[in-house]
């Protein structure tokens, strides 16, 4: 494969083949199925496995469950002409076989769309319990594969105020569970569908619980606030936050994403689950401020007002659990995260 058109990811790539060898030596010669392929997590999943076997000359056979593979094609003609791909027609709401019974899956197929949960709630709901239990049922035909789930920080439902950051172990009490979208209720039924079939031997379960990313392929026009905000900056300002500016989030850049969850994969243990992200908050206004200052040296517009009775919202996790038990670590901070989504997003005409 050639380096050419793949800037600028190819320092990205080069320092998760380095950075997580051994994680993907792990993998050299098993049959890997992936859905959500085409997704933000999938796509960089897929960019840094088949760039692994280009530098290091194995890895595993890949597959991915595409309902469009002729338009996969054509977005990322690197990853399919070459064969480096597999492509399976399919939909992860319908049943499915894949070519080969997998020795690993990796189930990052979901409908991460705001208005989808909005507008159509149970259609958001089935599509992540039907694509569980679709994935399930192909790994209890093949011979207990590992599988990676890739969950989300919003089941813990609404953080409470005075909690830094989320546990693995925080269990959201009724008033969050009642609170709770189509979207979050999904995700965690489809954990407990996991758990099960850890239990019954027919699968090794992993679940990350992923927060929130900043990166390259990031889409800068749907409701991820970072994305808007530099859409925003790369369009000349303002910086516009709809909001106060008081919520607090964190953001973990695409390449340690990718590190993560090919640790996750290869030395996760089954049964257990995995906060996925940074634990660095910072509020949505100094967030906005950043990125105008690191995009465009644009200005800033925050549109509300902060009301100093009601404590600041935050979705942020704690991921002792993920640097202690796995010797994981971030390694690009916010800034520089920042600076690499927006030239990625200039060298691809926006």
């Amino acid at each position: 494969m050639s380096t050419k058109g793949l800037h600028p990811l190819v320092e990205d790539l080069d320092r998760i083949v380095e950075v997580a060898a051994d994680d993907l030596a792990s993998l050299d010669g098993a049959r890997l199925f992936v859905t959500g392929g085409t997704g933000f997590v999938g796509t960089w999943l897929l960019e840094a496995l088949v760039w692994s076997r280009h530098r290091r000359g194995g890895g595993p056979d890949l597959e991915v469950l595409t309902r469009d593979p002729e338009g996969f094609t054509v977005r990322s003609p690197h990853l399919t002409v070459t064969g480096a791909v597999g492509m399976l027609r399919g939909d992860i709401r319908d049943p499915f076989v894949p070519s080969a019974a997998p020795d690993v899956i990796v189930h990052a197929a979901t409908p991460a769309s705001a208005v989808l949960n909005e507008s159509s709630p149970r259609l958001m709901y089935d599509t992540i319990v039907d694509g569980m239990c679709n994935v399930l049922e192909v790994a209890a035909a093949a011979d207990r594969p590992r599988v990676l789930f890739t969950s989300s920080g919003a089941v813990y439902g609404r953080q409470p105020p005075g909690v830094p950051g989320l546990t693995e172990e925080h269990e959201p009490g009724p008033e969050a569970v009642a609170d709770l979208g189509a979207y979050h209720r999904g995700k965690r039924e489809a954990e407990r569908l996991g758990a099960s079939a850890v239990a019954a031997g027919d699968a090794d379960v992993i679940t990350g619980r992923l927060f929130a990313f900043v990166g390259p392929h990031l889409p800068i026009d749907t409701h991820f606030a970072v994305g808007n905000f530099i859409r925003d900056a790369l369009d000349g300002g303002p910086v516009v936050v709809g909001g106060d500016g008081t919520p607090f989030r964190s953001y973990q850049y695409a390449g340690d994403l990718v590190v993560w969850l090919l640790a996750l994969l290869a030395r996760g243990e089954a049964g257990r689950t995995y906060n996925v992200g940074s634990d660095d908050a910072i509020d949505i206004a100094s967030l906005a401020k950043m990125v105008a200052a690191e995009v465009g040296d644009v200005a800033v517009e925050i549109r509300g007002t902060p009301d100093p009775s009601c404590p600041a919202e935050r979705y942020v996790p704690d991921c002792s659990r993920s640097r202690t038990e796995l010797g994981l670590a971030n390694a690009v901070a916010l800034d520089e995260a920042i600076r690499r989504t927006a030239a990625w997003h200039r060298d691809q005409g926006r």
